[in-house]
């Protein structure tokens, strides 16, 4: 690993030179490189992406689970490291209509280490496939609209919406390491075609998990999507799905039907820097699973003040089982992903390791400054209770599970280089104090750096 972050750090030197010596991007007749052939069909327009990762984490009384892999366990030490390389290699071949054929292959390596997972050793380490698929897309081929249809097969990446219900199709720790860089999202099949018109887009697909080896799910499915866009400020969605699972693992899930709508919007044109999202999603599958969740969020940016500060104010309610009937009515919420601090991991401490979006009620108020384009400041704070604590365990009474701040740094040290910092303090509540005896207030701290070309 400490291989990989020096290969990072001479790239960020090599950048550093290039943009302050003038003379080191010029090419002249005496120095100019001979042009090199890649090997590769020149009639396919070529792109060539590398990312990694690495990070440095820590716990002070850590309470530690696992919320994104129900039923797995995971011993974390109070210090632990992750990180990743991902490179990818994509290609496009234009037709004389300008639709085009395009896929993707990439691989992931992952690495957890300086922590003790008790199935599986100190270290924790995975190679494997991320992105393989082809597709095709119209381009201009049908009058006005950039494709108008696209159509893609294969291992890929699918997200709805902010990622409250699907967007995470890879599971991360456990025998594969890399739990909080979650370098892993595609799903290891998936169909996806797509109509757009005027503001309009319509999807049909079928999404099938890629599940940690020591946990096959057999999560699947297919579903429909339907959005309207007007501008870029304003978007109304729609949604069904239909879900089959292996139902000795997971019973709820096979045969669910679930419904989402939502709306991302600043409604008043004459306030535009006022906005709100909404979302709500049903859940019913007989006696095995009947729930719901619903979120809502105002933001307002003050956009004339100096490092244009945005303040925000979320509640969301993910709904727990009523241990007095007979049917389960504790939220699942599925394959959600990372869409920006505090969605949809609700809290660097609670969201991330010991709290999952069932059985949950939260309020977050958020701040954040951008003193210029490469720095972004924020502070969040959470409140956390239980809607049903008897489901929590047979001696939890109480609903306060926790009340939790973060701060938080994110800093692009040049274009290709992105310093995330991240420090946590939360106080268990009585609920937290019932169920596992633990008094202590947690705290944390994250350093986190990426590479992307």
């Amino acid at each position: 690993m400490r291989t990989r972050l020096a290969g990072i750090a001479v790239a960020c030197l090599i950048a550093q030179f290039s943009s302050t010596n003038p003379a080191a991007g010029q090419d002249t007749p005496e120095n100019a490189p001979a042009s090199r052939s890649t090997g590769l069909p020149g009639v396919i327009d070529w792109t060539f992406n590398f990312d990694a990762g690495w990070g440095t984490f820590g716990f002070a009384n850590s309470l530690f689970d696992n919320p994104r892999e129900p039923g797995i366990r995971e011993d974390l030490s109070d210090q632990w490291f992750e990180g990743y390389v991902e490179p990818a290699l994509s290609g496009a071949y234009t037709l004389k209509s300008t639709s085009q054929w395009y896929g993707t292959v990439s691989v992931v390596g992952e690495r957890t280490y300086g922590s003790m997972p008790l199935l599986f050793g100190r270290d924790v380490s995975s190679f494997g496939p991320e992105d393989l698929f082809i597709g095709w897309r119209s381009g201009m081929a049908f009058g006005s609209t950039e494709n108008a249809l696209d159509f893609r097969v294969g291992r890929s990446q699918y997200q709805l919406g902010h990622g409250l219900l699907l967007y995470d199709g890879a599971a991360e720790g456990g025998s594969r390491g890399g739990y909080w860089s979650n370098a892993r999202k595609a799903f290891q099949f998936a169909a996806i075609a797509r109509l757009r018109a005027a503001g309009n887009l319509v999807e049909g697909f079928y999404l099938d998990k890629d599940d940690l080896p020591d946990r096959e799910t057999g999560s699947r499915l297919w579903g429909v999507n339907y959005e309207f866009s007007r501008g870029d400020e304003n978007t109304f969605g729609f949604t069904y799905t239909q879900w089959r699972a292996d139902p000795a693992v997971e019973p709820g899930r096979d045969g669910l039907h679930m419904f989402n709508t939502r709306a991302y919007t600043a409604p008043i044109s004459a306030v535009p820097d006022l906005s709100f999202e909404f979302e709500y999603a049903w859940e019913r599958n007989g006696e095995a699973l009947h729930s719901d969740a619903w979120t809502l969020e105002t933001a307002y940016q003050l956009s004339h003040i100096r490092w244009t500060p945005t303040i925000s104010y979320r509640y969301a309610f993910f709904r727990g089982d009523n241990v007095d009937t007979p049917r389960n009515e504790a939220f699942d919420p599925l394959l959600l992903g990372f869409h920006d601090w505090g969605s949809w991991f609700q809290g660097e401490i609670a969201g991330e390791y010991f709290l999952s979006n069932s059985n949950l009620k939260s309020k977050m108020f958020r701040a954040q400054v951008d003193p210029n384009d490469s720095l972004g400041l924020g502070v969040l704070l959470y409140k956390f209770t239980l809607d049903e604590p008897r489901a929590a365990g047979i001696n939890v009474t109480a609903s306060d599970i926790a009340v939790e701040a973060d701060v938080y740094a994110d800093w692009k040290l040049n274009g290709n280089v992105t310093l995330n910092l991240v420090g946590a303090f939360a106080n268990p509540g009585d609920a937290v104090q019932q169920k596992t005896g633990r008094t202590q207030n947690f705290s944390y701290g994250m350093a986190y750096i990426t590479y992307s070309f």
